[in-house]
């Protein structure tokens, strides 16, 4: 079944259904090149996320809200348990709708995200985020700004008559960040009942160790890989080696 509505992107292929969920101020379309091999698995779809690309407008702005969207993305899609594939935020939403609908979901694969970021606060995204030379004059220089991760960024702004800015509104991004500083998600954690894969980037900005403790602690059995020499957005950085752990990790669960 196709799903057309905002916010949802239908990347094809046929199958059980695949779900992406995009990381912070990202949207699903950061998902293409991922989403061409992921279609030969099955019914690959991309939801943005409220507050960001063509998602809702409106908060709150809390992780099982998030939660619940993806959730009726998934019912209303109604072609039983999904994979969901999530890359930081939403890596934390894909094990939290594991843990909490386990009707909707067949497996998880996170990217670099970790369950506890307890006392960090939103002072690093706002120094961030002011070093920006927005308005980008150009697409080309969001691509040489961002480096290796142009070509994702590209898909995170948009124009307007002064250039190009952040699709998604900062004070929204600072509000949900700042929850993660504020509580630890290992309870949910305990409730991951599917497979699990936790692909981790070398130079991560997530507290050490987690990750590892993240996928070892999962009931339904868990895989922790360390991509050496990625990025934060190991599906971009390192592609290759992100495929061949995802293509190896639904070989084993589309086959049981």
């Amino acid at each position: 079944m196709a799903i057309s509505r905002a916010g949802v992107v239908d990347f094809g292929g046929e199958g059980p259904p695949i779900l992406l969920l995009h990381g912070l101020m990202g949207r699903a379309t950061t998902w293409w090149r991922a989403a061409r091999w992921l279609a030969r698995y099955g019914h690959v779809v991309g939801l943005d996320a409220a507050g960001h690309g063509r998602g809702a407008t409106e908060g709150p702005w809390h992780t099982e809200r998030f939660v619940e969207d993806a959730a009726g993305l998934l019912r209303e899609l109604d072609e039983g348990p999904a994979v969901v594939i999530g890359h930081s935020m939403g890596g934390l939403h894909g094990w939290v709708l594991a843990a909490t609908h386990p009707d909707l979901v067949r497996a998880v694969v996170v990217e670099d995200m970790a369950p506890d970021q307890r006392g960090r606060t939103v002072d690093e995204w706002r120094g961030y985020f002011d070093s920006w030379p927005v308005p980008f004059r150009s697409l080309a220089q969001v691509r040489d700004f961002f480096g290796s991760t142009g070509d994702y960024f590209t898909e995170c702004v948009a124009e307007r008559d002064d250039g190009y800015h952040l699709l998604a509104d900062l004070e929204n991004l600072y509000e949900i960040a700042a929850e993660w500083g504020r509580r630890d998600y290992w309870s949910f954690v305990d409730g991951i009942k599917c497979p699990l894969l936790v692909i981790e980037a070398e130079h991560t900005a997530m507290p050490a160790g987690q990750q590892a403790v993240l996928a070892a602690r999962a009931p339904g059995g868990g895989t922790h890989l360390l991509v050496r020499g990625a990025g934060h957005v190991v599906h971009e950085s390192n592609p290759l080696e992100y495929r061949g752990a995802v293509e190896a990790f639904l070989a084993d669960v589309l086959d049981r």
